[in-house]
C-alpha cells in the first residue's frame, strides 16, 4: 500500500512524499522514512493509489497510535498561511528525539507540583459580573470570543469554571500563558482545582520530559487540561473543547524564529476547525482583537473588580524635567520616596518599574564622543556595573569596561541614561535595611521571579525593581504601591506599535495594586511628557479612550486592522549590494497596484554580524494579495507576514 509522508526535514521545493508499506497506516501516525541518505521522522497524511514512479518503504511505525486530526490539519494551515515549508511545521507538533526510547519517570506529567487533596469544582464562586461574563461568553457567535475584563475582575475563576465544563463535558483544554515563570498562581490555582488532570509544558523541561509528556498525552484516556506557552497548542489532545488564551496582548504568543507563526491566529483556526472555544483573556487587549471582536460581536467586557474591598489606585503624575522634584535622588522624586519610606515603616511592599534593565544603556567618551558599541551589531553596549562589563543585549557579547575610549585614548568615559541594575543600587543606598530584589532577564538560575515567588508573596522581600517580568499578571497581597520610572521611554520608537505596547505596561502595572488587599494603592507615574495623552490614558487605565484614539490613526494610516503588513528583511556583508537587491525588489513590488510599498529604508538594527540590514514594509487590503506578491522573491530576503512591530 501507498502513503504519503510529511517528512520532518525540509527537502528541496517539496512538502510530501510517497512512500510504500505493508501494512496498514492511518493519517496522523507517526513513521521513520528514508530521506536520501539519511532518516527522517514523518507523520502520514493519507492514503494513495500506486505512483507511477518507485517508491522507498516506511522504516519503521513509531507510534501504533494517530495525532489527533486536528494537528495534521493545523500543520497544513500554517505552512500555507505563514508561507513556511510544511516540514518545519512538524517540529511544533512533535518533540525533539520523537524516534528515542524514553524510560518513564513519575514526573512525566511536568506538573509544578502535585496537591494532595484537590478543592472542589463546586467551590469556584462567581460574582454576578462573572457569571453574566460566562454565560455571554457561550452565547458569543463564532469560535474566537474576547473576554476584556479590567485587572482585578476575576477573569481566573471564569476560566477555571470553562474548563471544569468541559471536563465534564469529557472535553480537555489547552490554557496558553505568555511564561510560565511569570504564571505561577495561575498553574498553582488551576492544580489546586483539578490536581493530575493538569499537564504543564514549559521550556525547562529536558528535552526527555517533553517527549514523556507528549507521550503520556498521545496515549491518555481522559480528558486532560495543558498549560504552558505557545508551544502547548500543539499538545496531542483528542477531545480538545476549550482553548484560553491569557494576557492574550503579550507579544509572546508570535513565534519569531522559523517557522514564524501567532499563535493566537493558529488557535482560532484549530478552534474553528474542532468547534471549540476560544477565549482570548486580557485587561488591555491588542487594538486589532478588539476591533475583530467588536465587529464580530464576539466582544465580552468585565468592567467590576472582583472583590468589593478594592481601593481604586491613586494616580500621580511626576514630570521629570521639574528637578525641584529630585532633591534626593536623580531618579526617583521626592514623593515617591517618602511613600517608599512609610511601606517600610509599615510592612508593606513597593515595585518599582522601568522597561530597560542594565545601570546605564550608552557609554560615550566626554574628549572625542565616540559611542562604545557591539563588534557584532553596532548597537550601543550596556553597562552592567555589577560585574562592570558592557553587554549587548541583543546577541549577547561582553567585554571589560575600558579605561580609556579606543579611539582617542582619553579617560573620560561616561555613562548615561539608567537601567534596573542603576535603580536597585541606588535603592540599596537610600534604604540600606530593606530587602530590595531585582527582576528582569539579567536573572541568573534561581533568581527568577518563579523561584523567589514564595518569598514574595509573604513580605520577604521589600522593594521589587524590575523590566515587564513584574507588570504581567501577579497578584501581591502586602503591595501598596507603584513606581514608574520613565513612562514615556518606549513612545519614541519608530514602530506603529509603540503607543499600544506604552499603554498597555503602564495599565498592566498599575494593575498590581488596588486588588482589594489593602485601602493603600499609590502609583507614581514618572515621565518626561506628562502631556501625553497615551500617558494620561494609561495612568487612567482608560482603555475605551486609547482604543478610539489608536483605531482613528490605524485607519488614517492604513495599518492593521485596516490592511495586512509583510515586512522584508536582507542581509548582505557589503552595503552596496544590499542597496542594489532592496531597491531592485521595492521597484518590483510597486508595479503590483494593490500593494502600498514603504520606501527601502535600513532595518532599526542596522549593522549586526550577518551584514547591513535594510527592511521593505509591504501592506495590502487583500492578505492573498500580499502573499502571492511576496512568494517568489529573492531568497535571501526574509519575510515576516503579520509582525507584531517593525523594529
Amino acid at each position: 500500500m501507498f502513503y504519503e509522508v510529511i517528512p520532518g526535514k525540509v527537502f528541496g521545493k517539496g512538502d510530501i512524499l510517497t512512500y510504500t508499506y505493508d501494512g496498514s497506516l492511518v493519517p496522523g501516525q507517526i513513521v521513520e522514512v528514508p530521506l536520501g541518505r539519511s532518516k527522517a521522522v514523518g507523520v502520514v497524511s493519507k492514503k494513495v493509489a500506486q505512483p507511477n514512479f518507485a517508491t522507498k518503504p516506511v522504516t519503521k511505525v513509531l507510534y501504533s497510535r494517530p495525532l489527533p486530526a486536528h494537528l495534521v490539519t493545523t500543520a497544513k494551515f500554517v505552512a500555507d498561511y505563514y508561507q513556511v515549508p510544511l516540514a518545519s511545521t512538524l517540529s511544533l507538533i512533535l518533540p525533539n528525539g520523537v524516534a528515542k526510547k524514553r524510560r518513564k519517570t513519575e514526573q512525566m506529567f511536568g506538573s509544578v507540583r502535585k496537591t494532595e487533596h484537590t478543592k472542589h469544582l463546586s467551590q469556584i464562586p462567581l460574582n454576578q459580573a462573572q457569571k453574566k461574563a460566562l454565560e455571554d461568553l457561550y452565547q458569543a457567535p463564532g469560535a474566537t470570543k474576547l473576554l476584556h475584563g479590567v485587572t482585578g475582575s476575576g477573569k481566573t475563576n471564569i476560566y477555571l469554571r470553562m474548563a471544569k465544563n468541559a471536563l465534564l463535558g469529557q472535553k480537555s483544554t489547552i490554557l496558553l500563558v505568555p511564561e510560565i515563570a511569570l504564571t505561577g498562581q495561575l498553574v498553582r490555582v488551576f492544580e489546586e482545582h483539578f490536581g493530575n488532570k493538569v499537564v504543564l509544558i514549559h521550556s525547562r523541561q529536558t528535552e526527555a520530559e517533553r517527549h514523556l509528556i507528549f507521550d503520556s498525552l498521545l496515549e491518555a484516556a481522559g480528558p486532560k487540561i495543558v498549560i504552558g506557552p505557545r508551544s502547548a497548542l500543539f499538545a496531542p489532545l483528542k477531545d480538545l473543547g476549550l482553548i484560553i488564551v491569557d494576557e492574550a496582548h503579550e507579544g509572546a504568543y508570535h513565534q519569531e524564529n522559523a517557522p514564524k507563526y501567532s499563535a493566537i491566529r493558529v488557535a482560532s483556526f484549530m478552534a474553528s476547525q474542532l468547534r471549540a472555544d476560544l477565549i482570548l483573556g486580557s485587561a488591555t487587549p491588542t487594538v486589532e482583537d478588539y476591533y475583530l471582536a467588536e465587529k464580530k460581536g464576539a466582544l465580552v467586557k468585565l468592567t467590576e473588580k472582583a472583590k468589593s474591598t478594592v481601593a481604586e489606585p491613586e494616580i500621580k503624575i511626576i514630570d521629570l524635567k521639574n528637578r525641584d522634584k529630585f532633591g534626593k535622588s536623580r531618579y526617583f522624586a521626592d514623593p515617591l520616596l517618602s511613600a517608599i519610606r512609610k511601606n517600610l515603616e509599615q510592612g508593606r511592599q513597593t515595585l518599582i518599574f522601568h522597561n530597560r534593565r542594565g545601570s546605564s544603556p550608552l557609554t560615550i567618551c566626554e574628549n572625542c564622543g565616540e559611542e562604545i558599541i557591539c563588534p557584532n551589531c553596532f548597537l550601543p553596549l550596556t553597562l552592567h556595573a555589577d560585574s562592570y562589563e558592557l553587554a549587548c543585549h541583543t546577541c549577547g557579547y561582553r567585554e571589560r569596561v575600558p579605561m580609556n575610549c579606543p579611539k582617542c585614548g582619553a579617560p573620560g568615559l561616561v555613562h548615561k541614561g539608567f537601567g534596573t541594575k542603576l535603580l536597585e543600587s541606588e535603592l540599596k543606598k537610600l534604604f540600606p535595611s530593606a530587602r530590595i530584589k531585582r527582576f528582569d532577564a539579567d536573572n541568573k538560575k534561581g533568581e527568577s521571579l518563579d523561584a523567589v515567588y514564595t518569598e514574595v508573596l509573604e513580605g520577604e522581600i521589600d522593594i521589587l525593581v524590575g523590566t515587564q517580568t513584574l507588570a504581567k499578571g501577579l497578584d501581591l497581597p502586602r503591595l501598596a504601591t507603584v513606581g514608574v520610572a520613565q513612562a514615556d521611554a518606549g513612545l519614541n520608537l519608530p514602530d506603529f506599535m509603540a503607543e499600544e505596547r506604552t499603554f498597555q505596561l503602564i495599565t498592566q502595572v498599575i494593575g498590581r495594586v488596588g486588588r482589594g488587599h489593602s485601602d493603600i494603592a499609590e502609583v507614581f507615574i514618572q515621565t518626561f511628557r506628562p502631556e501625553n495623552p497615551v500617558i494620561k490614558m494609561a495612568a487612567t487605565s482608560d482603555y475605551e479612550r486609547f482604543y478610539e484614539h489608536t483605531i482613528r490613526k490605524r485607519r488614517e494610516a492604513g495599518f492593521p486592522p485596516f490592511m495586512f503588513v509583510a515586512k522584508l528583511e536582507i542581509a548582505m556583508k557589503t552595503e552596496s549590494i544590499v542597496l542594489k537587491k532592496v531597491r531592485e525588489v521595492a521597484a518590483t513590488l510597486s508595479k503590483d497596484k494593490r500593494l502600498i510599498v514603504s520606501p527601502p529604508m535600513p532595518a532599526f538594527h542596522e549593522r549586526t554580524s550577518r551584514g547591513y540590514t535594510w527592511q521593505i514594509v509591504v501592506r495590502a487590503k487583500s492578505r492573498k494579495a500580499l502573499v502571492n506578491a511576496c512568494s517568489n522573491l529573492d531568497p535571501n530576503f526574509r519575510v515576516t507576514f503579520d509582525p507584531v512591530g517593525l523594529l
